[in-house]
């Protein structure tokens, strides 16, 4: 059993908006994320940045809107210490968070048609790779990895079917 910290209020609204987002009311799910980010704003706590941002990515079609905040939430995590992951659950590491945010930056980037600066993020993905759990959720990360590698090589700008939200 993993031991968690106190509740974290913040990371209790996220999480609400994130079920709301993936029962489908994706509209309401942004504009509940969006007012959570007005609230913490652009120099609150790391955590809560990288893991609003991260996830509110996921509540755009747009890859241009997505890229923006996936932007937002490699920049968040780089400020996030391992002590601040720990007191949030002692099961994560924030090196564990880096393989999905380059994902997203270069799945973005690919359905932009930027397949050089895809290349990058996806190259830097598969790097942080081995910091996956060994579970379904690495499993999940690591197909994805493969999948997007696979887009770029092939020049391909449409949405993934295993995408978040498609």
């Amino acid at each position: 059993m993993t031991e968690q910290a106190d509740t974290d209020p913040m990371m209790d609204a996220i999480g609400k908006a994130v079920t709301e987002g993936r029962s489908g009311n994706t509209v309401e799910a942004r504009r509940q994320l969006l007012n959570l980010w007005k609230v913490i704003g652009v120099s609150g706590d790391p955590l809560h940045r990288c893991t609003l941002a991260h996830y509110l990515a996921d509540l755009f079609g747009d890859p241009a809107q997505a890229l923006a905040w996936d932007v937002r939430a490699l920049d968040a995590a780089d400020a996030v210490t391992e002590q601040r992951i720990q007191e949030h659950h002692a099961s994560l590491h924030i090196a564990g968070f880096y393989p999905s945010l380059h994902l997203n930056l270069a799945d973005n980037y690919r359905r932009l048609g930027s397949f050089e600066a895809a290349s990058g993020h996806i190259t830097a993905a598969r790097e942080h790779s081995s910091a996956l759990p060994a579970d379904s959720y690495g499993d999940l990360i690591r197909t994805a990895i493969d999948e997007v590698t696979m887009d770029i090589e092939n020049r391909h700008t449409a949405v993934r079917a295993s995408a978040p939200g498609a």
